[in-house]
């Protein structure tokens, strides 16, 4: 083998080498700052997200403007970081929540949502009213009586550094496929 050729092998190494490094680079770049995949586990969010729903997070929204009321949020249980948790909204920094014969109120005012897939049995924590600090929001499965929540305990209302992001898009199933309202 010539020196020529012995070069341009190198080159043509050196060349898909640093390709795929920078592929590499910008993949890890992307999840780690910009989005993420996540599995839904359980049918706490039924009708809206469904067990086995492949879902991309927004890790750079939070990061532009705080998180709404009804944005579906993801972020880990306390007991087991690695568990994801995927939950609605309800509750936002410096509001009082309570719930009261399955109704939600806001700071006193009945909170006009559609998102719970029936009755809500059971208050939680939340029989007695919950006060938000400046930096915490209050959470809840659209299944109602089929969720843990803000209103058990051991998740409680949830810290803004510890929301991961919005959930964004819906990948699978494939029949699902699209943004996640």
């Amino acid at each position: 083998m010539s020196n020529s050729n012995v070069n341009s092998v190198l080159k043509e190494v050196l060349g898909t080498s640093i390709y795929i490094l920078v592929v590499l680079l910008i993949a890890l770049f992307t999840v780690k700052f910009i989005g993420q995949r996540t599995v839904v586990i359980g049918q706490s969010m039924e009708r809206t997200l469904s067990n086995g729903d492949n879902l991309i997070v927004n890790k750079i929204g939070y990061r532009l403007h705080d998180p709404e009321r009804f944005d579906i949020v993801v972020f880990p249980y306390r007991n087991d970081r690695t568990q994801k948790f995927v939950k609605r909204i309800i509750g936002l920094p410096g509001e009082t929540v309570q719930i009261i014969d399955g109704v939600i109120y806001i700071n006193g005012e009945v909170l006009e949502e559609y998102y719970g897939k029936e009755f809500m049995v059971d208050g939680g924590v939340a029989i007695d009213p919950v006060l938000l600090s400046e930096d915490e929001y209050f959470v809840l499965g659209d299944n109602r009586n089929n969720s843990m929540d803000s209103r058990v305990a051991e998740v409680g209302n949830i810290k803004r550094d510890e929301l991961i992001g919005k959930v964004w898009i819906r990948i699978t199933p494939f029949s699902e496929f699209g943004k996640v309202e």
